[in-house]
């Protein structure tokens, strides 16, 4: 234990201590590291001592250079971040990272997964604003690379159910959104991905209060996250995350099939103020059974997966 500060404190307390580590390895004081990182001596003591304000992803990347750390803070600097989010946000991201599926019902805006980096900072310049520009795009780096997991090997199934109101609000200006609706167009062509509209025609539901988001770890249990503007709560009480998974799945029956809800976007995208042609419940019927033929006669359950079988719904 260096200068008394304890590694396993907290991550700013373990990257302070690999900073020293490096540091004293490479033969440098603190001044001279500063010098090689464009800060004074005294925010390199900060660091080490996991004081005052956490380092910035700038700032790791210098360190990493200047004392040949093979990306190491790198890769660490996103956990030492997190420490300023809320208990309830860092442990849904921790929770997040590890789902094997995730279904998502987004009533504002578009779930952070499938933002545009543009989108993302338009987001994250409102409501409770950050304190710098630095900090702002340190926030859009590290949304952008959770949108990582989403092309790993392993990634995981995501199905997101979008409110209309999702499309219709100009987030950024209309260049901005006509970005990050064609970018949500561009999921019809991505493995495991799945976008619905809930046009305003449904009324009222389930989960008008605000956003859900119903996550499956690899063992199979089940965790729900509720999320409003400056709130989120996350809940793993196996009886309420069942009644959170049927609100789930409520809203997707209830949301345009794939194909349609696609098309609402695309409509939404070319400026047509009168809104796409919602379908009636007969020919929402019609084009879902469709869809289901063609791929190969499977229906949907509970969750998100797919059984074998092509036995039609009972009315």
């Amino acid at each position: 234990m260096a200068n008394g500060i304890d590694p396993s404190a907290s991550m700013a307390a373990l990257f302070g201590a690999r900073v020293r580590r490096l540091r004293t390895a490479a033969g440098l004081t603190q001044a001279q590291l500063g010098a090689r990182t464009h800060v004074v001596s005294t925010r390199i003591t900060q660091i080490e001592r996991a004081s005052g304000a956490k380092p910035t992803l700038e700032l790791a990347r210098a360190l990493d250079a200047a004392l040949g750390a093979d990306d190491l803070l790198v890769e660490l600097w996103p956990y030492v971040y997190r420490e300023a989010f809320p208990d309830w946000s860092r442990k849904f991201m921790e929770y997040s990272e590890r789902a094997v599926a995730l279904r998502e019902y987004a009533a504002h805006v578009v779930p952070g997964l499938l933002q545009t980096e543009d989108y993302a900072r338009s987001v994250l310049r409102v409501g409770r604003p950050l304190g710098s520009k630095e900090q702002l795009e340190e926030r859009v780096a590290l949304r952008m690379g959770r949108q990582e997991r989403l092309r790993a090997p392993d990634r995981p199934e995501l199905w997101v159910v979008l409110d209309e109101a999702v499309l219709r609000r100009p987030v950024g200006g209309r260049a901005v959104m006509r970005e990050q609706l064609a970018r949500l167009l561009g999921t019809a062509a991505e493995h495991r991905v799945t976008v619905q509209v809930l046009p305003f025609a449904q009324g009222e539901h389930d989960a008008m209060g605000g956003s859900l988001t119903v996550l499956t770890m690899p063992d199979g249990s089940e965790t729900a996250y509720t999320e409003g503007a400056h709130y989120g709560q996350l809940i793993e009480d196996p009886d309420e995350v069942r009644r959170f998974a049927l609100t789930y799945d409520r809203l997707r029956a209830a949301a345009l099939p794939p194909l349609m809800s696609l098309d609402m976007i695309r409509s939404v995208m070319e400026d047509n103020h009168r809104g796409a042609k919602v379908p009636s419940r007969s020919d929402r019927r019609r084009l879902a059974q469709e869809q289901l033929q063609q791929s190969g006669g499977r229906q949907l359950r509970g969750g998100g997966r797919r059984v074998p079988g092509g036995r039609r719904p009972r009315p």
